[in-house]
């Protein structure tokens, strides 16, 4: 699968996200372009916490501002 391919899937995932969701961040290359776009749409006022699933996603996350817990705070996701 191509970068683009990739960024359109990631994309197309963002669509189904809405405020107050609690999300599980994947890891790869996908998942990667998924959290840049998330990045944008926290930083244009999305509310919504997340949970990585690597330490790469949640450096990646923190980077953007991407409000993160993890599963001992917050054991159900959406």
């Amino acid at each position: 699968m191509s970068e683009d391919q990739k960024r359109i899937a990631a994309a197309r995932a963002l669509e189904e996200v809405r405020p107050g969701m609690k999300l599980g961040l994947g890891t790869g290359s996908t998942a990667r372009h998924f959290v840049d776009l998330l990045g944008e749409k926290v930083a244009a006022g999305l509310d919504l916490l997340c949970i990585p699933t690597s330490e790469v996603t949640g450096a990646q996350a923190r980077s953007l501002n991407i409000p993160l817990t993890d599963l001992d705070e917050t054991p159900r996701l959406d």
